[in-house]
């Protein structure tokens, strides 16, 4: 028996004494190793890889950026099923170790010494978060160490809600997913709320191995990890038997839900990543900024589908310019099963091909006089008449077509790969993608914000954005300016300008140069007002060389171009300086607001992964009295600086010089008071922008009167048809058609429109800027006016209407009958007529008329 115990004691102190070793080991590795581990106080600032969200003023999911998709959720918002499947499936224990299993860890070692390998694993939650923040992947016993070492301190760190909390929104899921509200949302198109039991415990499926058992990539996989999660919840006590049962007989319905783009706006998506990048780098992709944009999710919706429309109408107008290619059907009539082989081996041919904008591929399968059989990617066949496509006269070049074609035959034969889209009444049609493009910008006059913006017909097909970054020859359209200058200058609105024959002799040039109207006629004496609203190219020459080149071109300068941008000749009277639509648009907002130069925008709101908001537009104020209120608040914000500067001063007098006490309070007059009234205003001054007044309110009237004839009997008159009377524009047509625009307005909405080929080439004689770009500025105005009520500007101070002699431009003598009525800046009227018999009378019904 003594000798038993002796033996006893013998193996109770071998095992004491290496259970020391084992302990004094552990302490003396983890001290060697204590130098190179992460500190675990950063998990309180740890932030969680969140996309980049971008959403249009009215909430509409416009684009997510960022290669992981995640979003957080708080653990008081997560079900307990949910919670509970995880743990039963990785960590039965979590809520009682102290961040490591010693039973786990010593099974997982037993079977690696037994076996030679892993059969179980023996990593907590708390191991696996540790492993995912602080280290990485490597399958090494040194790493496996440092897990361990980290685990124990992170418990001591944080506490076990929190560390489940990060847990399961960092794990990574599958499928580019992280966390469980992306996995829910990608597998299952649902919220945290909305998961069955069954679906919460195949979410606790994937992190063994989340790229290869998960619900899409193996679901025979996932379903068998599913029901084990289920068991163990049951055995755990999570569930109850009835409970365990119908999950595990629930048919998992798992697919790919890829975010809901809710708002069709990639290039603004691309505008507002490329600013984002600026301000805060590669952060925006990770950092869980959420953008909320100036946009109008109606408004983009109707720019999209005007564009598109005005660039189609295009295309049909040119002809059509054949299939896209030809496939060699020898389909055997007698053998249908081999027709259709054939045909299915086709249309895995074009399967790649571009389907954009609603336009879709098709094979070409059966053709006769009336109509063709056409098959789409997707297995439908649908029918194409002939009616519809009528339109199809043969391309020769951008001036000329083909005849008519008489039959289907004509257009199309079997084998053919063409494009079909829906049309109005929801039948195909045969379509093309077009080759001239487009751009449109619609601004907001009074802040800047963009309403809208389509940068050309797909972004899928060019990610070129033509209203930022294509200079174009706006023509015609730019003309407003230019008379703006020509008033400026002391030009009225009746004052007389020659449209005859010119020609400029210029070292510079090869020949010398005949400038002509579009119609290539000449009108004589022409009032400055009919100069611009029949767009005359001689009467625009003059009126600069009048008024002198750099006189014209600084008043230009003065709607916000690029200096670069505005040659220095006469040729920019007609519109030669190449500028971006977007350029224009913010031009033409000085016409719309009432004279002042704002910066255009698209980022209102930026918001941190925490709910704050860490960038907020400033709020615009337009007003004439600005430059003064600037002033004073400037003012107050320097009384201010210098109040604080002067207590510092009184402080450090009082501690070191108090002899000089009574000088400083001589000196500074209640400066808390001072920084107490101040603070608001200096508020103010941080969050307000006051916008520069660039043209008087009197130009700016005046030259409304014009862009809105322009609209009543000019060029413009197309747009009439949204029978609105206080609509102002310009058509602009650049030399051989090769740009179009129309530039218009209403007080609240600016919008342009813009059509040519990105390689400049005349796009047709008949292609203007009332013919080409205002149907499509009018579809978008139809949509955007319903919110805007018809506005009547008043007549600003300073400007005074007269009756003059039509002819003459002269004041009328009140016995003139052929008179009209005319606006004028005060003190710069005509010369008198006849000074007994002037008119001085003024009509109201004529100044309505008028304006």
């Amino acid at each position: 028996m003594k000798k038993l115990f002796k033996i006893i004691w013998f193996f109770t102190k071998l095992g004491l004494f290496f259970l020391l070793l084992g302990i004094a080991t552990l302490y003396v590795t983890y001290k060697i190793m204590e130098k190179d581990l992460p500190s675990v106080d950063s998990i309180r600032e740890y932030k969680l890889q969140v996309p980049l969200r971008i959403y249009s003023k009215d909430g509409k999911l416009i684009h997510v950026f960022g290669t992981k998709r995640r979003s957080p959720a708080d653990i008081e918002d997560i079900p307990k099923n949910l919670i509970n499947a995880y743990i039963a499936g990785e960590d039965a224990n979590f809520y009682s170790h102290f961040g490591i299993d010693p039973k786990g860890l010593f099974r997982a070692v037993w079977e690696v010494i037994t076996t030679g390998h892993k059969k179980t694993g023996g990593s907590t939650i708390t191991m696996q978060l540790t492993r995912n923040v602080f280290l990485s992947l490597e399958q090494t016993y040194t790493r496996k160490l440092k897990e361990i070492f980290l685990a124990i301190k992170l418990e001591q760190t944080i506490s076990k809600d929190e560390i489940l909390e990060l847990y399961l929104n960092k794990n990574f899921l599958g499928h580019r997913s992280y966390g469980i509200v992306a996995a829910a949302d990608l597998y299952y198109g649902k919220t945290l709320d909305e998961l069955t039991l069954a679906e919460s415990a195949m979410l606790a499926a994937p992190p063994k191995a989340p790229s290869r058992i998960n619900p899409i990539t193996s679901p025979e996989r996932a379903l068998l990890r599913r029901n084990y999660i289920l068991r163990r919840m049951l055995e755990l006590g999570y569930i109850n038997q009835n409970e365990h049962d119908k999950a595990v007989e629930e048919v998992d319905h798992a697919v790919k839900h890829e975010p809901a783009i809710e708002l069709n706006a990639p290039w603004i998506a691309e505008m507002v990543r490329a600013e984002m990048i600026e301000k805060f780098g590669d952060g925006t992709y990770s950092d869980g900024y959420i953008v909320t944009t100036s946009v109008d999710s109606r408004l983009q919706q109707a720019a999209e589908v005007a564009v598109q429309k005005g660039l189609q109408a295009y295309d049909k107008r040119h002809g059509y310019r054949g299939a896209i290619k030809h496939i060699n059907l020898d389909i055997n009539a007698d053998s249908q099963e081999n027709g259709e082989e054939l045909i299915n081996q086709a249309i895995d041919k074009i399967a790649k091909l571009p389907s954009t904008a609603g336009l879709q591929v098709a094979l070409v399968t059966f053709v006769e006089d009336e109509s063709m059989i056409t098959r789409l990617v997707d297995g439908q066949d649908v029918v194409i008449g002939f009616e519809s496509s009528k339109w199809a006269k043969p391309y020769i070049n951008n001036e000329k077509v083909g005849n008519p074609p008489k039959t289907m035959h004509d257009i199309a034969k079997t084998g053919d790969v063409v494009m079909v889209k829906r049309n109005t009444t929801g039948d195909f049609e045969l379509a093309q993608i077009p080759r001239v493009q487009g751009a449109l910008i619609s601004l907001d006059p009074n802040t800047g914000g963009i309403n809208a913006l389509i940068g050309g017909f797909a972004y899928s097909l060019s990610k070129f954005n033509r209203v930022t970054q294509a200079k174009r020859q706006p023509g015609s359209g730019f003309k407003p300016i230019l008379y703006s200058a020509a008033i400026e200058a002391g030009l009225t609105a009746s004052t007389l300008i020659n449209d005859a024959p010119i020609v400029f002799d210029d070292d510079k040039l090869e020949a010398a140069w005949r400038p002509q109207n579009y119609e290539k006629k000449f009108y004589g004496p022409t009032p400055l007002r009919e100069g611009i609203v029949r767009s005359r190219n001689l009467v625009s020459i003059r009126v600069l060389d009048r008024i002198g080149i750099d006189a014209g071109r600084n008043h230009m300068l003065k709607f916000g171009f690029d200096p670069n941008d505005i040659p220095r000749n006469l040729s920019i009277s007609l519109g030669s300086p190449n500028v971006t639509p977007l350029s224009m648009a913010r031009a033409f907002s000085v016409f719309a607001n009432g004279g002042y130069l704002i910066d255009p925008y698209l980022i209102q709101t930026i918001t941190n992964q925490n709910g704050d908001v860490i960038y907020e537009k400033e709020k615009v104020v337009l007003c004439d009295d600005c430059e003064g209120k600037l002033v004073q608040l400037e003012a107050k914000l320097a009384q201010a600086t210098a109040a604080e500067q002067a207590l510092e001063i009184q402080e450090k007098a009082k501690l070191t010089q108090a002899k000089n006490l009574e000088l400083e309070n001589n000196t500074v007059k209640n400066p808390e008071k001072n920084i107490e009234s101040s603070s608001e205003d200096i508020a103010q001054l941080d969050t307000t922008i006051y916008p520069p007044r660039v043209i008087s309110a009197g130009n700016q009237f005046i030259l409304e009167s014009f862009m809105k004839d322009v609209i009543k009997r000019g060029t413009g008159r197309k747009a009439l048809v949204l029978k609105r009377n206080d609509l102002a524009g310009k058509t602009g047509t650049a030399n051989e058609q090769m740009d179009a625009w129309f530039n218009g307005y209403q007080r609240n909405i600016v919008t342009h429109a813009w059509i040519g080929f990105d390689t400049p080439e005349p796009m047709g004689r008949a292609e203007t800027g009332g013919g080409a770009a205002l149907p499509i500025w009018i579809d978008f105005m139809r949509v955007a006016l319903e919110h805007f009520p018809t506005f009547k500007r008043p007549i600003p101070a300073g400007v005074v209407a007269a009756k003059i002699d039509r002819k003459t431009g002269l004041l009328a003598a009140s016995n003139n009958p052929d008179t009209m009525l005319e606006y004028f800046i005060a003190g710069n009227l005509p010369e008198e007529e006849n000074t007994d018999n002037q008119a001085t009378e003024i009509d109201d019904e004529l100044v309505d008329d008028l304006f």
